[in-house]
């Protein structure tokens, strides 16, 4: 039996997938993969974001495609304020579904230095204010900054909420995204048994605020990686192992747990089936 599935976090318009873009679409809807989102990072990317999204839905026998856009903070060095423009541009021309990926990261030393960490803060916000003035959820990133994301949120009254994206906090954290309307994404990571923090977090917060994700190109599921550890691509194709592996945690069945995490992306993402 194939079950239905929802990507609910993809980068398939990277050149990673320019020279099998079509037949993995194919494949992955051949899986099971009904829909997939593709996220939005730089203001360069955006018109090739909606040309791949228009390509992708111009085919007949792949997943629907949804348009995200956003100005990641990990690339905070490369935005200006007049991205923000091209954002709202696009967020009025075309249907999106969501603003993302969006949210706040220390991960690398010079992110902590006061100045760009406020850039980060002043471009998360404003993209808050655009998902409040267009009612969209937002699909969050979030690295080393789990309480800072939680406090601008909770000032802003954030009601509209979205996705905890590749959630990597711990448990209470994830309760209180839970808490503010958030789903939480779950990666391939979930196929890794040294990934303690993570299996404590879907156990704890249960199925029912769950939502799966590729995140393609990266968090390849551990049986798609190379056995000699060099880089493997992910690809929407490998969804139906993110399910298996999350299946295999919450020891609850393949078809039932993927008709609750088909449910929760629509409610997540505030789209009709």
């Amino acid at each position: 039996m194939t079950v239905r599935l929802f990507d609910t976090h993809t980068h398939f318009d990277f050149p990673d997938f320019d020279h099998d873009r079509e037949q993995l679409a194919y494949a992955a809807k051949s899986r099971g993969v009904e829909h997939l989102v593709l996220i939005g990072f730089l203001e360069s990317r955006f018109n090739d974001l909606l040309r791949i999204h228009q390509f992708l839905n111009g085919l007949d026998s792949a997943p629907q495609s949804h348009l995200a856009p956003g100005l990641h903070p990990f690339y905070i060095e490369d935005h200006q304020k007049e991205h923000l423009d091209s954002l709202e541009k696009l967020l009025k021309s075309e249907s999106c579904v969501a603003i993302g990926e969006i949210g706040l990261d220390t991960f690398l030393k010079q992110h902590k230095a006061p100045e760009i960490y406020q850039k980060q803060k002043d471009f998360f916000t404003a993209q808050i204010d655009f998902s409040q003035q267009f009612d969209k959820p937002i699909l969050l990133h979030i690295r080393k900054s789990h309480a800072d994301v939680l406090a601008i949120l909770k000032h802003h009254h954030f009601k509209n909420g979205g996705i905890a994206h590749a959630f990597s906090g711990g448990v209470e954290e994830a309760k209180a995204f839970v808490k503010l309307g958030f789903k939480i994404g779950v990666t391939g990571q979930i196929t890794n048994p040294n990934a303690k923090k993570l299996h404590q977090v879907v156990h704890a917060v249960g199925a029912e605020n769950l939502v799966l994700e590729t995140d393609c190109p990266d968090m390849t599921p551990l049986c798609c990686q190379a056995v000699d550890g060099t880089k493997s691509r992910n690809t929407p194709v490998n969804l139906p192992f993110v399910l298996a592996g999350l299946a295999q945690t919450l020891n609850i069945k393949n078809e039932e747990l993927a008709e609750q995490l088909w449910k929760n992306s629509f409610q997540a993402l505030a789209i009709q089936e």
